[in-house]
C-alpha cells in the first residue's frame, strides 16, 4: 500500500447500479461490471499500437523503427498489436532517479546482506549480465469497502481452546497499488512499491534506446478480480486487528467495494540479470531508491549442510547425555 497523500484524479460519472465512479475509459463498472452508458464511453480515443511478446505476453510502447524486436524479459520475438478497445495509458510518470552505476552498487550491497546461508563471496563474485531500465504501470486506488470477516480466538472459549467471532466494518483505503505489469510479477511490484515518491510524478520520460515503457494490458473494468484480490490483502491486515483477544486462527475476509477512484501511474525500475558460478539470477531495483530491491539469489549448500550436521551432532550428544543420566 502506498502512503503518499496526493489525491487520485478521476473524471467520473456514477454507475447506474452501484453508484461507484465510472471513469472516462471504462467500458464497464470496475465494481459491479455493469456496461457503461454510451454517453460516457470515449469514442475518439486515439488508435494505439503496442508491441506484444509472443513468449511472456509483455506489452510495451511501439517503436516504428523496430524490426522483429526481441522481448527484453524473455527474449522471444514481439509482434505489433492494435487492440480494438481503448488502451489505458499512465497519467503520470515517476522520474528515474537512480543511474546504472548506483543500481549495480545497490545490488552488491543487497547481495552482501542476505544472511549467513548465502555464499560468502556472492557480493564480490557476482557479475552483472544485463541491466535494463523499465517503467512498469499500475493503478493506484482510493477505495471505500465493506469488509465481512470471521475468525477464531481465545475470547469466550470457555472449556474449548477457541471460540468463533465475526463482524462487518467499513474501510476507507488510500493509495492501494494494483500492478498491471507483464514484465514484472505482482510480487516483485509490491516488493519495491514502498520506495516510490508519488508526489514527484510528472510527464513521460524522453524516448531512449533500450528503455521499456509498458502499456496497460487491460482496462481497470476488465481487471476486477485482480483489483478485488489487492483490496482483500489490505483488508485482511485490518481485519486481523478487529478480532478480539491475543490469539487468532482461520481468519477469512470478504470485500465489497462501494467506490473506486483510480490513478494510472508508471513506476521506474531496473530489471537486472546477474551471474554467479555460471547460473543467472534476476533482481529488480526501485528506480527512486536503490536500497529497495527484490530478486533471487543462490544459497550456500556447504553452509546448509554444515548447520544441519552440527544440529544432528548436538542432538546425538544430547540423547547420549540423557541416557547416561538415566542410568
Amino acid at each position: 500500500m502506498l502512503t503518499d497523500d496526493q489525491p487520485s484524479t478521476s473524471d467520473s460519472a456514477a454507475c447506474r447500479r452501484c453508484a461507484s465512479p465510472i471513469e472516462a475509459a471504462d467500458l464497464r463498472c470496475a465494481v459491479c461490471g455493469l456496461p457503461t452508458p454510451t454517453e460516457h464511453v470515449v469514442h475518439d480515443a486515439p488508435v494505439i499500437e503496442v508491441l506484444r511478446c509472443d513468449g511472456c505476453g509483455a506489452a510495451v510502447s511501439y517503436d516504428a523503427g523496430a524490426r522483429e524486436p526481441k522481448c527484453s524479459f524473455c527474449g522471444a520475438v514481439m509482434h505489433v498489436e492494435a487492440p480494438e478497445d481503448p488502451i489505458e495509458e499512465a497519467r503520470a510518470y515517476l522520474p528515474l532517479r537512480v543511474d546504472p552505476d548506483t543500481a549495480q552498487q545497490g545490488l552488491r550491497r543487497w547481495l552482501g546482506g542476505l544472511g549467513f546461508f548465502r555464499p560468502a563471496d556472492l557480493h564480490s563474485a557476482a557479475t552483472v549480465a544485463s541491466l535494463k531500465p523499465l517503467w512498469w504501470v499500475g493503478w493506484v486506488f482510493d477505495a471505500e469497502i465493506l469488509v465481512s470477516w470471521c475468525a477464531d480466538s481465545e475470547v469466550g472459549s470457555r472449556r474449548s481452546n477457541w471460540a468463533p467471532h465475526a463482524g462487518q466494518d467499513t474501510l476507507t483505503l488510500r493509495r492501494v497499488l494494483v500492478p498491471a505489469s507483464r514484465g514484472l510479477s505482482d510480487v516483485e511490484c509490491r516488493a519495491i512499491a514502498d520506495g516510490y515518491d508519488l508526489a514527484a510524478a510528472g510527464p513521460p520520460p524522453p524516448p531512449q534506446d533500450g528503455v521499456l515503457i509498458e502499456r496497460f494490458d487491460v482496462q481497470r473494468s476488465a481487471a476486477r478480480q485482480t483489483i478485488a484480490e489487492a483490496l482483500e490483502r489490505v483488508a485482511r491486515a485490518h481485519a486481523s486487528e478487529w478480532v478480539p483477544g491475543k490469539r487468532q486462527r482461520k481468519l477469512a475476509v470478504a470485500v465489497l467495494p462501494t467506490s473506486l477512484r483510480s490513478d494510472r501511474l508508471a513506476f521506474p525500475a531496473y530489471v537486472l540479470a546477474y551471474r554467479y558460478k555460471n547460473k543467472l539470477y534476476r533482481a529488480v531495483i526501485n528506480g527512486n531508491d536503490p536500497a529497495v530491491i527484490t530478486g533471487t539469489a543462490p544459497y550456500s549448500v556447504a553452509k546448509i549442510l554444515l548447520v544441519a550436521l552440527g544440529s544432528l551432532t548436538a542432538l546425538t550428544l544430547l540423547v547420549i547425555l540423557l541416557r547416561a543420566l538415566a542410568r
